[in-house]
């Protein structure tokens, strides 16, 4: 059995080559749920969706978001909408005393719809509109998790790292502010001061997780600051970490980040933004997979490969030296 921790884009990529070495049925995957927002009354969660999108053959691999050939004339009204009263498509948070009013789960990133800023699709937004409801019958982020991958046929676990209200916030020199206004919106530009995960104190991880945690544990080349720490962040699953067998992939080569504002933000807290930086940040990983051109020097055993992915074969490459570095910790 192995558990992959997962954001948004490198780990599904690796998963795209995992049955070369695990079967679905012993695999499971726990997603990152910090960036996730409610947007004009619906609860998107860019994250978990991804995966969805993937186990269900729909996912846009040009983007690694959203739905293959998905129409957005319902983003596109919107905007016209927007612009017709004079109102840009900029991030609008609803007013301080509704961020903590109606779904719990949706607690510190409650976003107007009016100029929406997010890109979704109509078909996307079909998937939020039925979670959402989901959620207001009274079901929980996990079980409505699991219809919508129940309704895509999709046969691994992928289990919300929590069912309860955690929201990455970035505190920058223009004010604190959520994740996809600070990715999506800003494009990363704001100067990073720290890094919050709001809400992850008096969380629990959702039923599942910590059980999965028991086996062996992979953690993806996502982001190490936005899209596992908020993982790290909820009790128990630190301790459950450093109990276990854990193989972490780096979203780096050298100092170069493959994706994202890794980079950026792992200096924003202090670690050396680079493959050696994981040490620190992954104090719990007894082994690591780095590229073949790293000189990273690390106090672990490493296994070597090409991790950069653009294909199904180059995700089975790095499998194979996960499997590898498997067999060097178990």
């Amino acid at each position: 059995m192995v558990t992959f921790l997962s954001g948004g884009t490198g780990t599904p990529k690796v998963l795209d080559g995992a049955t070369a070495a695990f079967t679905p049925d012993e695999t499971t995957v726990v997603v990152n749920t910090g960036d996730d927002v409610e947007l004009g009354g619906l609860f998107v969660s860019p994250d978990v969706d991804t995966l969805l999108f993937q186990g269900g053959g729909i996912l846009d691999r040009e983007t690694w978001w959203g739905i293959e050939n998905d129409t957005h004339r319902t983003h596109e009204t919107l905007t016209e909408l927007a612009d017709a009263a004079g109102r840009t498509r900029e991030p609008t948070y609803l007013p301080d005393e509704r961020q903590t009013q109606g779904r719990e789960i949706a607690n510190w990133r409650r976003f107007s719809g009016v100029g929406e800023f997010m890109t979704i699709g109509d078909r996307d937004r079909a998937v939020h509109l039925f979670r959402t409801s989901l959620l207001d019958e009274g079901k929980t982020l996990s079980e409505a998790t699991e219809a919508i991958a129940r309704a895509f046929g999709i046969t691994i676990d992928i289990l919300p790292m929590s069912d309860d209200p955690v929201s990455t916030l970035i505190h920058t020199d223009d004010g604190t502010m959520h994740f996809q206004e600070f990715w999506v919106a800003r494009g990363g530009e704001p100067s990073v001061q720290n890094v919050e995960f709001r809400g992850s104190a008096d969380a629990t991880a959702a039923p599942g997780v910590l059980d999965a945690l028991s086996d062996v544990v992979v953690v993806g080349p996502s982001n190490p600051v936005t899209s596992i720490g908020p993982m790290l962040s909820l009790p128990g699953v630190g301790d459950a970490l450093a109990q276990t067998p854990v193989v972490a992939v780096s979203p780096f080569v050298g100092s170069d980040a493959f994706s994202g504002p890794a980079g950026t933000l792992m200096d924003a807290v202090g670690a050396p933004p680079s493959t050696e930086g994981l040490a620190s940040v992954y104090p719990f990983a007894d082994a690591f997979v780095i590229d073949e051109t790293d000189d990273a020097s690390l106090d672990r055993p490493t296994v070597e490969t090409d991790i950069t992915i653009d294909s199904p074969a180059d995700a089975q490459r790095v499998v194979a030296a996960i499997a590898r570095a498997i067999d060097l910790v178990e």
